[in-house]
């Protein structure tokens, strides 16, 4: 398993961080948002996912990686 930390601009709620470690579920990544430091750790499997397709999985929830 792949690990990366992306910075995620947009998140400020709890509603927040469901719509994107769930969205990451979605695609077969696991993510654990940090709110303070605008962060999503998220752990996946690279031989099925790339970083591109973790980012663009938080970015249709609306939220901006930086």
């Amino acid at each position: 398993m792949a690990q990366v930390t992306l910075n995620v601009e947009g998140m400020s709620c709890n509603h927040c961080v469901k719509a994107v470690e769930g969205a990451l579920e979605k695609v077969g990544a696991s993510g654990k948002v940090n709110l303070e430091a605008k962060q999503v750790a998220v752990e996946y499997d690279e031989s099925k996912l790339n970083v591109e397709a973790l980012k663009t999985a938080i970015e249709d929830q609306g939220y901006d990686v930086v």
